[in-house]
């Protein structure tokens, strides 16, 4: 299957007048949110439960002295929870599990000790939603899905890196041994990312848990001596379907510090990678200019654009790498930005200057991570660091690893 068919400039909309260019991509929206890429969002009620937490643990002491900035610095952070015993730790996360299981530089057993406590207490809550009269019959049944979504996230072994119940709900999990790996893969999914859409179980694959799952057994299977560590990061808020917030980027602006943060928080300063699906592309090359050296490669699939008009706009050390498929959607969304609507020139355009990826075997916008499409197999080199085995799209002269 050809992955990127007719990726010549579209002339067209650039010989266009600037209002007939942002009608055109305001109504290519409007339409694909009309034909069911909208998903129903989640109706918590409460005010900021995370926001709270981090409130009670600034005005707090422990053992006579006070905490420090929960959003302080990481390095900070992990000196702090260093002079702590193995007891001290377990009950700051037993008394703000809230606070320390969304800590930069917490330990990372420790976060994922305090989310599992955090998870609980939003699920007892969700419980009693589900039988309060005073919510509607979809109230109530959205408030049971939920639940059980929290459950699931409870199950023994899970690695929940992050968790915040406000609004739709945020998260991040990690497959593998995230303190001991060399190499380490973020996922950044796109629209309509929330608790309720965090994994699911048909077509697990198009929902962030699924495809990072997806990519770390395939990395294991591309170099099984390399240690990796792979996170489904859906920690920042994302668009709700693909209307007016999905063609703008400020929620990829707000969504850029928190995956930069994230970065910074990780427990080493082993090699990065980060695989970017539709609106996280955006997300991604937003963030790109400001990420840590140790991001080496920017991997994007089924992208709208990253708010940039070509690679050295980006203007990153990272090497930039990007897929589409000939039967994705997104192809027809327009590759341009005027006033504020739009993301850019299309990276897998030869112009923009990234390397092209093949995306063979992947099917439509959301089968980029299915097992056992060259789309998977790509991302794996590439999270591995076995750049020089891709399969480069047959267009691209210029995928050569051997580019600086």
């Amino acid at each position: 299957m050809n992955s990127f068919p007719g990726l010549g400039p579209s002339s067209g909309f650039l010989q266009s007048t600037a209002w007939r260019a942002a009608l055109a991509l305001v109504v290519v929206f409007v339409m694909l949110a009309m034909t069911g890429w909208t998903a129903v969002r989640g109706t918590k009620e409460d005010a900021n439960p995370l926001v709270t937490a981090k409130a009670a643990w600034k005005h707090a002491t422990f053992l006579g002295r006070p905490l420090p900035d929960p959003d302080g610095p990481p390095a900070a952070l992990r000196a702090f929870f260093a002079t702590l015993t193995r007891a001290e730790k377990r009950q700051l996360a037993a008394d703000y599990p809230l606070a320390v299981g969304n800590m930069g530089g917490a330990p990372v057993q420790l976060r994922y000790r305090a989310n599992r406590l955090a998870i609980d207490d939003a699920r007892a809550v969700e419980k009693k939603r589900m039988g309060d009269r005073r919510l509607t019959p979809v109230g109530r049944q959205e408030a049971g899905r939920l639940m059980h979504r929290l459950e699931s996230l409870m199950s023994p072994g899970r690695q929940i890196l992050a968790f915040d119940p406000a609004g739709g709900g945020r998260a991040a999990e990690v497959f593998g041994n995230l303190p001991a790996a060399d190499r380490v893969s973020v996922v950044v999914p796109g629209v309509d990312t929330n608790l309720s859409t965090f994994e699911r179980t048909a077509r697990a694959t198009t929902a962030p848990v699924g495809m990072a799952r997806s990519l770390y057994s395939a990395e294991r299977e591309a170099r099984p001596g390399t240690r990796t560590a792979v996170i489904a990061w859906a920690d920042y808020t994302s668009p709700s379907g693909l209307g007016v917030g999905a063609a703008t980027g400020q929620m990829a602006k707000a969504g850029a510090v928190r995956l930069r943060a994230l970065v910074q928080s990780l427990p080493s300063s082993d090699t990065v990678s980060l695989f970017c699906h539709s609106y996280g592309s955006v997300v991604c090359g937003v963030a790109a200019r400001d990420l840590p050296s140790n991001v080496e490669d920017i991997a994007v699939a089924g992208s709208p654009g990253m708010r940039a008009g070509s690679l050295s706009g980006l203007g990153t050390h990272a090497r930039v790498w990007a897929m589409r498929d000939s039967d994705d959607w997104i192809q027809d969304v327009p590759y341009l930005e005027v006033g504020g609507l739009g993301h850019g020139a299309d990276p897998v355009d030869p112009s923009f200057g990234s390397r092209i990826l093949s995306a063979d075997g992947a099917v439509g916008h959301a089968g980029y991570f299915a097992p056992g499409t060259g789309s998977l197999r790509n991302f794996a080199l590439v999270g591995v660091g076995a750049t020089g085995a891709v399969d480069c799209a047959s267009d691209d002269p210029h995928c050569s690893t051997d580019l600086a």
